[in-house]
Formats: structure tokens, C-alpha cells, sequence
């Protein structure tokens, strides 16, 4: 599909027709990005996308234990009141 690049305010754009958006899947926040003479668009991830099945996994592998016990400081022992 050829369309042109338009000014938009101070900046450049293009139209998207529906058809493509919802072939592509893109939603609302997209990351765009340069290889060669070519634009990529994809959908942006969340930074915390798909931790809760990462966190299922270290749990089923018995991996979400700490390494090492707790650290108490000399500070914690006298200034501390665990009461």
C-alpha cells in the first residue's frame, strides 16, 4: 500500500489505514526504530510484561528463594526495638 508522509504541527506523519493496524495488532503506545533505510513499528512493551509467568516459573523451580539469610547490622541489633 503506497500513502505519502504529511505534516502534522511541527512534525511529519503518516496515515495508517484500519485495515493494517488491526492486521498488525499495533495498540495505542508503539516503539519505533531505524535498520537501514526502513521504519519498524511495534506494539511497546510494559516494563513489567509477563513477570507474573516468570515468577510462576522461579516458584515451580524452586528458584525464588534468597541465596543467602538475612544480614543483621550492629546498628539493627542496638538501635532497632523488633518489639
Amino acid at each position: 500500500m503506497k500513502t505519502r508522509i504529511i505534516k502534522v504541527g511541527n512534525s511529519q506523519g503518516i496515515r495508517i489505514p484500519k485495515t493494517l493496524l488491526e492486521q498488525s495488532g499495533l495498540k495505542t503506545e508503539v516503539v519505533i526504530e531505524v535498520k537501514g533505510d526502513t521504519l519498524i513499528i511495534r506494539n511497546a512493551q510494559s516494563p513489567r510484561e509477563n513477570w507474573d509467568l516468570a515468577f510462576q516459573a522461579m516458584a515451580e523451580q524452586e528458584d525464588d528463594r534468597l541465596l543467602d539469610g538475612p544480614t543483621v547490622t550492629e546498628w539493627e541489633q542496638v538501635e532497632w526495638d523488633w518489639s
